[in-house]
């Protein structure tokens, strides 16, 4: 078992961004490599949902275990190459949003493959996802001045 930790501040408030961020429709914008997402049980920002996300013709089953909207989520998710947890807490901060997250990998096939997610910052490591959804969330937003 691996941990893996990344974080970023996002320029919205933690309702938009918990709700954008377990909006399966939208993971294709942001997660790599996603292509869709299928079998859905439940709302995903409720405790007790799951559905499968693809990788093509990989199928990643998830089911969401823990959830307190707008502040928390935590997910099993799982296929041969990467499986484990990931913890995610939703802050408010400054105007915004603070993201923190914490990947925990299970077996020795997704403890290397989580090292190479977790290393840079290239649009399928965890902080490359992290980093263009902060971009995409921001970008929805509306500003402040309302322009």
């Amino acid at each position: 078992m691996a941990t893996y930790r990344v974080s970023t501040f996002v320029a919205a408030p933690p309702e938009r961004v918990f709700d954008t961020w377990t909006d399966p429709d939208r993971f294709t914008e942001w997660i790599g490599g996603v292509t869709r997402v299928t079998d859905r049980v439940g709302s995903t920002g409720q405790a007790g949902s799951s559905y499968t996300v693809w990788f093509g013709r990989m199928a990643s089953p998830t089911e969401v275990i823990a959830a307190e909207k707008p502040r928390h989520l935590r997910t099993t998710f799982g296929n041969a190459i990467l499986k484990g947890e990931s913890d995610v807490t939703f802050t408010p901060e400054s105007g915004g949003t603070r993201i923190q997250q914490v990947f925990e990998t299970r077996g020795f096939v997704s403890t290397v493959v989580g090292r190479l997610f977790a290393t840079g910052s290239y649009r399928g490591s965890f902080r490359g996802e992290l980093e263009t959804f902060r971009a995409m969330v921001e970008c929805d937003s509306p500003r402040a001045d309302g322009m």
